[in-house]
């Protein structure tokens, strides 16, 4: 989505408003979308590095398969693990038979700060135009 117009100018006879909603409303979204896109990646590497010897050696390759989806629409994100890697999930979430993990939930609880001042970064951009714009990089909204 391009950056709307600037500004939109009203007049009324002599009185002239000028409103740049929509140019606020586009850069806050895109903040945010930028900020959770950042917490996904943080969040993916921690998993990867910190538990990478503890999945090889039960069923292989679940770190590999950890991804982060940020959606447009909902302006959320979602971390979790493909479906390629069919036992990763039962290694999170627990079976009968399989005592659960939750492996991908601690390495977000361990993290919170950080995670905090990741959002930080981006979120307080929103005051000064320029660098919320630096910021904004619409090519990437999926992971690895």
């Amino acid at each position: 989505m391009p950056v709307p117009k600037s500004v939109t100018k009203i007049k009324k006879g002599n009185v002239e408003y000028i409103s740049n909603v929509d140019r606020v409303n586009y850069t806050i979204n895109e903040l945010t979308r930028a900020a959770l896109r950042d917490t996904g990646k943080f969040v993916c590497n921690k998993f990867r590095s910190k538990f990478y010897a503890l999945f090889k050696k039960r069923s292989g390759r679940v770190g590999k398969y950890s991804q982060y989806w940020v959606r447009k629409k909902d302006a959320d994100l979602q971390v979790g693990i493909k479906p390629n890697a069919f036992y990763g999930g039962f290694q999170e979430k627990g079976t009968k038979s399989t005592k659960k993990q939750g492996l991908l939930q601690k390495s977000v609880e361990e993290n919170i700060p950080k995670i905090i001042e990741i959002q930080s970064r981006y979120l307080s951009a929103l005051e000064n135009e320029a660098k919320a714009l630096s910021l904004i990089d619409e090519s990437e909204q999926e992971g690895e």
